[in-house]
């Protein structure tokens, strides 16, 4: 058994023995991310214990280390005035992630319950759109004003330091609240007590509108390597700051995302039931079941071809298959490149002659295998040639689609993860079945004799 194990165990059963001091002494000694693993294999009867045990400050502090959805559940389980104390508590940005997951007559109960003050500054954040600057920045950070001397922003500093998230940088504000530079605490430190805050701070400062997409603040912060980002409106007035915790949260949303629609589904939470999950996948299926539809379609109309020469059938999985994987590849590619802005408007048109490169010599690699296959198997060198050649032409066309559709839709302002793979694969699909007939058909007197 493992020390943290151990600890685990003394603290259960300190738990359940009602030994209260004894329970705060060895959690409370514990980091808030291994407290919120003990408080996640808790039972709810466990839980309602450690709420009377724990200050809103102490809970709310382990709070931050567990999933948002699971938070959201946590917080109803307790008493209101309690968990009321507990969102207060929390850092505001933290706390309205929570809200916005809830009804809202729910989330007026609790800003009704709460003290006016966080009650206040956590409104201030809801109303801002979801998934943008506004809804992720926090407003507990230190400003100064650049009229100030080192000593009094020394002074200021060990005044807000203890609500503030993050001290590192100091952001600088003029008489009308807009922010005219940034300074580091390092060059605070080290600079003379009568030294103004305007002779010292930095005036190229990188900083984001309100309105900004999550997915892009979390870009700047990676580019710049920041710790954390100030968020202004469109006359510059200093809103809050956004720091690199939260972007990890938010790396992690858009990753999931991003996944969900590669894979053609809502993730599924942990506490959907049978029912719930598939009203999520269902959506997709559909329409993939309609595309899937217009496939066999499409075979249908060559129902004579095949009856000519029945062999062609046996090739369609090996030719719309090898389609559907390459155009996937290459989607991977075009998704992951525009998510992480690797790709600007020259390095697109790169992209796109690369994978149409990239197509050909694996359509030509992959036409050559099969043509030799096909010869020495079934012994007919036509019809070799004629899946060989249109696996060729099919590769070729399904890379350069894989890497298309999400630049297209990127130009249309859909997120590019809606080319999903099940999507591409299906368009593929029909796009394989046609020039593989459409060949086959036109060189028909070649295979029958």
């Amino acid at each position: 058994m493992g020390k943290q194990d151990n600890e685990h165990l003394n603290i259960k059963v300190a738990l359940q023995q009602d030994e209260i001091e004894q329970f705060r002494t060895i959690f409370l000694d514990l980091h808030p991310y291994d407290q919120a693993l003990f408080y996640m294999e808790l039972s709810k009867e466990e839980r309602m214990k450690i709420y009377s045990y724990l200050s809103p400050l102490e809970v709310a502090n382990l709070m931050e280390h567990i999933d948002l959805y699971d938070t959201e559940e946590f917080i109803l389980e307790m008493d209101p005035r309690f968990s009321s104390a507990v969102l207060a508590e929390m850092a505001t940005d933290d706390a309205v992630d929570v809200l916005n997951e809830m009804e809202k007559d729910k989330v007026a109960s609790f800003l009704t319950i709460m003290d006016e003050e966080s009650a206040n500054e956590i409104k201030k954040l809801l109303h801002y759109e979801e998934k943008t600057a506004g809804s992720i920045m926090t407003t507990e950070y230190v400003a100064i004003n650049k009229s100030q001397t080192v000593k009094e922003t020394l002074e200021q500093l060990k005044r807000d330091a203890p609500e503030a998230e993050t001290i590192y940088y100091l952001y600088v504000v003029d008489e009308d609240k807009h922010l005219v530079g940034v300074l580091s605490l390092r060059d605070l430190i080290i600079s003379d007590e009568d030294t103004r805050i305007e002779d010292i701070m930095g005036e190229n400062v990188v900083y984001v509108s309100v309105g900004k997409d999550q997915e892009e603040v979390a870009q700047m912060i990676r580019d710049y390597d920041f710790l954390a980002l100030p968020v202004v409106d469109f006359r510059k007035h200093l809103l809050g700051i956004i720091t690199v915790d939260d972007i990890l949260d938010v790396m992690d949303e858009e990753a999931s995302d991003d996944y969900s629609k590669l894979a053609a589904v809502d993730v599924d939470r942990p506490e959907d039931n049978p029912l719930a999950a598939a009203r999520k996948r269902l959506p997709w299926l559909i329409i993939l079941l309609f595309l899937g539809m217009l496939t066999a379609s499409l075979i249908g109309m060559f129902e004579e071809t095949i009856a000519q020469v029945a062999l062609l059938a046996a090739f369609i999985p090996v030719i719309a298959g090898t389609a559907g994987n390459t155009g996937t590849q290459a989607l991977a590619v075009a998704v992951r490149g525009l998510a992480t802005g690797e790709y600007g408007k020259g390095d697109k048109f790169k992209l796109i002659l690369k994978e149409a490169g990239t197509g050909l010599i694996i359509g030509i690699v992959c036409g050559v295998v099969i043509f030799g296959i096909i010869a020495l198997w079934k012994g007919q060198l036509y019809l070799g040639l004629l899946v060989g050649v249109t696996l060729m032409i099919t590769l070729t066309v399904a890379t350069l689609a894989g890497s298309l559709v999400p630049l297209i839709m990127e130009r249309l302002k859909i997120d590019p993860a809606v080319a999903s793979g099940p999507f591409i694969t299906t368009i593929n699909d029909i796009i394989s079945i046609v020039i593989y007939f459409g060949i086959a058909t036109a060189f028909m007197n070649l295979l029958i004799d």
